[in-house]
């Protein structure tokens, strides 16, 4: 019974990693894999799903780049980059509801991804990726005036040299510019089987 036990335990959490759900980000860059929280933040990966498997990031950008050198008026320093549909509205989806890192457990971490906003409840296609430990965007974070902070809802399990590689891209000359004079284009985002 006891070896039973294991092997069904081992099983089970084999099928939970082979089941996680993946996407691949194939940028001007280089290619990110993401992988995604759905156990735990179920709302802001379906909303991610959905941009994806409608091809709406298809054609988009990484179009800003926060660095610890380009934030001069910013009492909070981060260190993500951020991607999306940026101004184009027609492909742009109703907000959602967000999953704050107090209701998922989730951390801004590095690797993770996350759904941007400026209001609670506001976020739509936006996300960005951290680079480096940010508990400031966690629930009670300061970068956020309201504190809710940000919905973390996967992370980079491929390609963190390609996303600090962007980071690295060259900003207007203002010491607090964060966009990106070349904006990197994101090919397409499939999932992967």
């Amino acid at each position: 019974m006891k070896h039973f036990l294991l092997l069904f335990f081992l099983l089970t959490g084999w099928n939970r990693v082979t089941n996680a759900q993946r996407v691949r980000l194939e940028t001007d860059a280089g290619s990110i894999v993401l992988e995604l929280y759905a156990d735990k933040a179920p709302g802001t990966v379906a909303n991610f799903l959905r941009y994806v498997d409608e091809k709406r990031y298809d054609g988009s950008r990484f179009y800003r780049v926060v660095r610890l050198d380009n934030q001069a008026s910013s009492p909070v320093k981060i260190e993500v980059i951020q991607g999306g549909l940026q101004n184009d509205t027609t492909r742009r989806l109703p907000p959602i509801p967000q999953e704050t890192t107090q209701k998922t457990g989730l951390r801004h971490v590095n690797g993770t991804l996350s759904l941007a906003r400026s209001q609670p409840d506001s976020g739509t296609s936006e996300f960005f990726i951290c680079i480096n430990e940010q508990p400031e965007l966690d629930f009670g974070g300061k970068r956020n005036p309201d504190g809710q902070g940000f919905a973390a809802f996967g992370r980079v399990v491929d390609g963190m040299d390609v996303v600090r590689r962007i980071q690295q891209g060259e900003t207007g000359s203002d010491a607090r510019s964060q966009v990106l004079i070349k904006p990197v284009r994101i090919q397409s985002a499939r999932r992967v089987k």
